[in-house]
């Protein structure tokens, strides 16, 4: 895994992802399938063993993969995030996964995600971050046009979701216009 430090927001840290945060926790939020309702993860069983073996996948490569921790103690690891970096082109995506109920939207993932598009901007060589989601994922869409995403491209009727056919959007967030809005104030 790509090393990171401890990103601090108002009201959480990114925490690069370790054994202390496997938990039966965190694996029960994977298997919720309300929480998991518009992730591929759905489509799975997981356990700790299988969620170990995910968080090795990121050993030895230049990908991400942070815990989400609120700053409120009584509601510890609340998420988890991972960048997939593709270091030729200078593009990392990012996914998301909000697992703690309490806190769902209220902030915290968009909050989490601009902390981490600030760092992989000003820390890294990264260019460009891209991120897809199902069409009819409004909270991720409106998570993405918070942060100052584009829509990139869409998949048109690419999966199956509770029976109907729905489109795959991305989208995209460019370091020049994030660092020229930055220094506008508006970052």
């Amino acid at each position: 895994m790509a090393r990171s430090p401890v990103l601090e927001t108002k009201n959480v840290r990114i925490i690069p992802f370790s054994d202390e945060f496997l938990t039966e926790r965190y694996v029960g939020w994977l298997n919720d399938p309300e929480i998991v309702r518009f992730s591929r993860q759905r489509e799975r069983t997981h356990t700790l063993a299988s969620c170990r073996d995910y968080m090795k996948t990121f050993d030895g490569t230049p990908n991400h993969f942070w815990a989400i921790v609120s700053r409120d103690p009584g509601q510890g690891h609340i998420g988890n995030m991972s960048a997939y970096v593709d270091t030729t082109h200078q593009v990392a995506d990012l996914g998301i996964l909000i697992g703690e109920r309490s806190v769902r939207g209220r902030g915290y993932g968009t909050e989490a995600w601009i902390a981490v598009c600030d760092y992989l901007f000003r820390s890294t060589r990264i260019r460009k971050i891209t991120a897809g989601a199902l069409a009819v994922n409004s909270a991720m869409a409106a998570l993405a046009r918070n942060a100052g995403m584009i829509e990139d491209g869409r998949r048109i009727r690419q999966y199956l979701f509770e029976g109907a056919e729905t489109d795959v959007v991305h989208w995209a967030l460019f370091r020049k216009d994030w660092l020229e809005r930055s220094a506008g104030g508006s970052r």
